[in-house]
């Protein structure tokens, strides 16, 4: 039995600012998304224009749906998937006094989408609990859950995030694909170690890992322990870092977890020599 990681359609998910970048230096990225591969040649500057333009996208979808003001100078950690239980949207919630010291030493904002299936009680509660914790945190942590959470959403936030959290209890998360989809905007994923990111996290430069083994208590201790002692702390003290990393996360992971090559694989090791 052989495994064969998902992908995510290039140009589907791509920003218009990057989409726009990426046809500049490479004309073919749509159907040969491994010339992405190159991204890493990019000039710092432009990568950083086409983040910001992304990113006022996401402010201002904000602010229209939910009249929340968020600031273009502070990172916006983004969290969008199908709201259930083992994926632990909550678990950036787990140490409140932890949570509101960090933000205090370092400002950030959170933006959740999301929906539960309709049989999902658990999942239910979960937007009610996060929306809660908003509501408790107003004033001290900018926070929003954009609601009737579509494509459109999903598109604005995985490109106009700064850092994609993912937190599934391993060993649930099948795949993945939003991280995929947020990388090819250079948007760094912040994961646990379960599905596509343990291939794809190359720790300190795609990204970073959480790590815990599935404890609930130790997991959420390596969240704030990497976002106060190396997230947050690059993000305001290295910017030229900040984007290095962005540009690896885009020529390493956007080269390679796209359709394109998940479909050849398909094909030649599943469907002609299966």
């Amino acid at each position: 039995m052989r495994a064969i990681t998902n992908g995510v359609h290039v140009p589907t998910w791509t920003h218009p600012s990057f989409a726009q970048l990426y046809e500049a230096h490479f004309p073919h990225w749509g159907h040969q998304p491994e010339a992405l591969a190159r991204a890493d040649q990019l000039e710092d500057s432009a990568v950083w224009r086409a983040h910001q333009e992304a990113k006022t996208n996401l402010i201002e979808r904000v602010n229209a749906d939910c009249g929340v003001q968020m600031q273009l100078g502070a990172p916006i950690i983004g969290f969008a998937r199908r709201m259930t239980g083992y994926k632990r949207p909550d678990l950036l919630f787990a140490d409140m006094e932890r949570l509101l010291a960090l933000a205090q030493k370092h400002p950030f904002q959170v933006v959740f989408a999301g929906k539960a299936h309709p049989k999902d009680e658990e999942g239910k509660r979960l937007i009610e609990q996060i929306n809660m914790h908003i509501r408790n945190l107003s004033g001290r942590v900018p926070m929003a859950f954009l609601p009737n959470y579509d494509m459109s959403i999903a598109a604005k936030l995985v490109a106009g995030s700064d850092i994609w959290l993912n937190t599934p209890l391993p060993p649930f998360e099948a795949s993945g694909t939003s991280g995929m989809k947020a990388a090819l905007n250079g948007v760094l994923n912040l994961s646990v170690l379960d599905g596509w990111w343990g291939e794809a996290c190359i720790e300190g430069v795609t990204g970073w890992a959480i790590g815990g083994g599935g404890d609930g208590k130790l997991d959420a201790d390596a969240l704030y322990c990497k976002l106060s002692e190396q997230v947050m702390p690059l993000f305001y003290g290295d910017k030229k870092r900040w984007v290095w990393m962005m540009k690896q996360a885009i020529s390493k992971i956007g080269s390679y977890f796209n359709s394109q090559r998940m479909v050849r694989r398909y094909v030649t090791e599943a469907y002609i020599h299966g």
